[in-house]
């Protein structure tokens, strides 16, 4: 980590975007699908990878990073959510925004997984400045780990420390934390 650079949960601010790198869920499904012996017609692949380029390549485009999340226990959707709690404000995400791959999204469907809570191993959450968000996304896409980038969001003033989606078929649902474990430990 560069000098002087803070990417804690408590710096998200209203208005900035939410990113994340790549296709979510993979790693959760992939252990699952090994330990249990399950076979889908589309592979699932881990997505086991180390971001430490990706973070590098992020914070030298953009000096209005203010969050860096990994995804890791709880997926995407807990770690949104110890996010909008730490920095006190809200987070809306759009459901259609969100890449997950259809391996991934098929297995959740027939496991009655949600795709926001399953682990990734080799993906990251940014929280970025509205007017660095395209030229973050941009480099995130040119790296090897980063080219299923997608803004998938912002961050909004309320709910304060919630997470709010819109659904692909037009409402709005909450996004709770994660409480349990959908997995057993993985790692």
């Amino acid at each position: 980590m560069p000098p002087g650079v803070n990417i804690g949960g408590d710096r998200a601010r209203v208005g900035d975007a939410v990113i994340v790198s790549g296709s979510i869920g993979d790693h959760g499904i992939a252990v699952l699908s090994q330990r249990e012996g399950l076979q889908f017609e589309t592979p699932v692949a881990s997505d086991v990878a180390p971001l430490n380029g990706l973070v590098g390549t992020t914070l030298a485009a953009s000096t209005n990073v203010h969050v860096l999340r990994d995804p890791t226990r709880g997926g995407l959707a807990t770690s949104l959510n110890e996010i909008a709690q730490q920095s006190g404000v809200g987070i809306q995400i759009d459901e259609s925004k969100i890449p997950v791959k259809d391996g991934v999204w098929g297995a959740c469907e027939m496991l009655g997984f949600d795709p926001l809570y399953v682990a990734n191993e080799g993906k990251l959450v940014a929280i970025v400045a509205p007017e660095d968000a395209e030229k973050v996304l941009t480099v995130m896409r040119e790296t090897k780990y980063g080219e299923q980038a997608a803004i998938i969001g912002e961050v909004i003033a309320e709910p304060e420390g919630k997470v709010l989606m819109k659904t692909n078929i037009g409402g709005t649902r909450i996004v709770h934390m994660l409480v349990g474990e959908m997995l057993p430990r993985i790692c």
